[in-house]
């Protein structure tokens, strides 16, 4: 006998729709379990889906030097002089002072990770764009709008990587993440360093004067439309696991909001001020250092591109194996502290020595690999989740301060002191120096607070069930 209707549980609308959206992630779930590949809780699948993670920012990369691989083409065919050659990098930093953080917050707040990233890596296509097209008119003006669109789809892309990184690797090996991204960039620095030149002579075959360098942008600008099809592929990826894996984006339930910053711990804010002080001597010294090699070392043009080149060899190769043993050993501050030292030492070297450059170079790209995949991932330690893509603007918008102002400073300091390097190189180990002392500062502050950022593994592990366990009595 079969009950009344009015003996029926009344399913609501809303209700029926919930079960229908589960029914559906738990068929997809049992027909997706017997591929690795299309699993979304596979490993397997989180590496796909980081391999295309770290082609984000390949295009990015790759077009951000190609001024210093061609810079004797540049200054030459378009008339420039260093400090004029340095506003190309300098004005990439400019708008990203705000935008950065603004575009971490757009993340967090309105965009969403997937829209975000996109929408950047576009701005970053029309800016390469512009950059090419002021090259083939001979329109310094023109250029230097392209690399102020540019810097900001770049540098807010970047902010997006980061927080896509902490999203699927948050817990699973996140350090070798953090090293593997920046070990596809470098592969994309380092393949412009090797190739721009030979292709430069094969498209002044065609085109002569400022129209050679605008063409060869335009080819360059190619690997931008590469990376933002990767971000259209791992939109998609991100967008299926959160429906299949019903996963929460926000657990937390609290939204970004601008205020936010003034909570930020004081760590955060020492960690922006290594962002800074470690940059800047390292990309405004890539930006002028081809011209450097050939002065100091008789070096040919691309020889000296090669050697410019091998700090980003080293990094793409030696940046996930430093994300690997950190991953293992924790310490992040103590490595962060050992990647300062030996920079200066590289900058040293190159400063006062005339041993072959090669070894600077090296020292220095395994310096940069360490610090790296050691400091980005401290900021996830520090800030919680839903806020990270707002900490990770700032950081960005702190460093790019720094560099737009320090790559002025760079190219008029060689200007001034009539080509010799030796000053360049004192003030870039004046900044490392001030990287090492906030590094110091944030040793002994998070000693004294009983913190989590220069534990082990195990201890931090422990650190956060206790805290966890302390949240939920509370």
């Amino acid at each position: 006998m079969s009950p009344r209707d009015d003996e029926l549980p009344i399913i609501s609308d809303d209700e029926q729709e919930i079960s229908n959206r589960n029914q559906q992630r738990d068929n997809e779930l049992e027909a997706n379990s017997g591929c690795r590949v299309c699993d979304p809780r596979s490993g397997v699948h989180r590496f796909i889906a980081l391999v295309f993670m770290c082609l984000l920012g390949f295009g990015s990369y790759f077009c951000f030097d190609n001024p210093a691989a061609l810079q004797d083409d540049f200054i030459k065919e378009l008339n420039l002089n260093t400090t004029k050659f340095a506003w190309i990098y300098a004005i990439y930093s400019w708008p990203n002072v705000v935008l950065c953080f603004i575009g971490g917050y757009l993340i967090d707040r309105v965009f969403g990770i997937r829209l975000g990233t996109i929408i950047y890596l576009f701005i970053l296509v029309v800016g390469q764009l512009l950059f090419a097209t002021g090259g083939i008119l001979n329109a310094y003006w023109l250029m230097i709008l392209g690399r102020f669109v540019f810097g900001i789809g770049a540098e807010s892309l970047a902010v997006a990587q980061n927080n896509y990184a902490v999203l699927w690797f948050k817990g699973k090996e996140l350090n070798m993440v953090f090293g593997l991204q920046l070990s596809f960039a470098r592969v994309g620095s380092t393949v412009n360093f090797l190739v721009m030149e030979p292709i430069y002579g094969i498209v002044k075959q065609y085109y002569t004067g400022h129209t050679a360098i605008g063409v060869v942008l335009l080819l360059a600008g190619t690997t931008c439309i590469m990376s933002f099809i990767c971000a259209l592929i791992l939109g998609w990826m991100d967008k299926r696991a959160q429906r299949i894996l019903n996963r929460n984006d926000n657990v937390s339930g609290e939204a970004a909001q601008l205020k936010d910053i003034f909570t930020f711990k004081s760590t955060f804010w020492m960690v922006s001020i290594i962002c800074v002080a470690y940059y800047v001597a390292i990309f405004p010294f890539i930006a002028l250092s081809k011209v450097f090699f050939e002065k100091k070392f008789n070096f040919e043009p691309q020889q000296a591109n090669n050697i410019t080149s091998v700090v980003y060899i080293i990094s793409a190769v030696s940046s996930p194996l430093f994300g690997f043993i950190i991953d293992k050993t924790g310490r992040n501050v103590c490595w962060i502290f050992g990647a300062i030292c030996t920079t200066i030492g590289a900058h040293s070297l190159l400063a006062f020595t005339l041993l072959n450059p090669y070894i600077g170079m090296v020292l220095m790209g395994l310096s940069y690999s360490m610090l790296a995949a050691s400091l980005w991932p401290l900021v996830a330690l520090i800030i919680p989740e839903y806020q990270l893509g707002t900490a990770y603007g700032i950081c960005q918008s702190v460093q790019n301060l720094g560099l737009a102002t320090m790559a002025i400073a760079a190219g008029s300091i060689v200007d001034s002191s009539h080509g010799d390097y030796t000053y360049l190189e004192l003030f870039f180990i004046t900044w490392l120096s001030v990287a090492l002392i906030s590094t110091a500062v944030i040793w002994m502050y998070d000693k004294k607070q009983k913190g989590n950022l220069n534990m082990s593994p195990v201890q931090r592990k422990e650190y956060e069930d206790a805290r966890r366990e302390i949240l939920e009595n509370h």
